[in-house]
């Protein structure tokens, strides 16, 4: 896994993931898998496209999260 990714959930992350962390994961995670840091004028749209994708799962994802244990049950976000 990329090591630039961080747990965006609590306990992990001490407060709800801000817009900016979660698109900063996506960002990694489609350079880590597209293999470019910064794509060419030609891979730039779809990079982009999958960057939104990606920040709209995790977002969904973190949103629908249930951390159970520790001080009572709780959403993660």
């Amino acid at each position: 896994m990329c090591r630039s990714i961080k747990t965006l959930r609590p306990p992990v992350l001490a407060e709800e993931a801000t817009g900016d962390e979660i698109r900063a994961a996506a960002l990694q995670y489609v350079r880590k898998v597209s293999g470019f840091r910064a794509p060419a004028a030609h891979n730039r749209e779809v990079f982009e496209r999958a960057v939104e994708a990606i920040t709209a799962a995790t977002a969904e994802l973190l949103d629908g999260l249930e951390v159970r244990g520790g001080a009572g049950a709780r959403k993660a976000s």
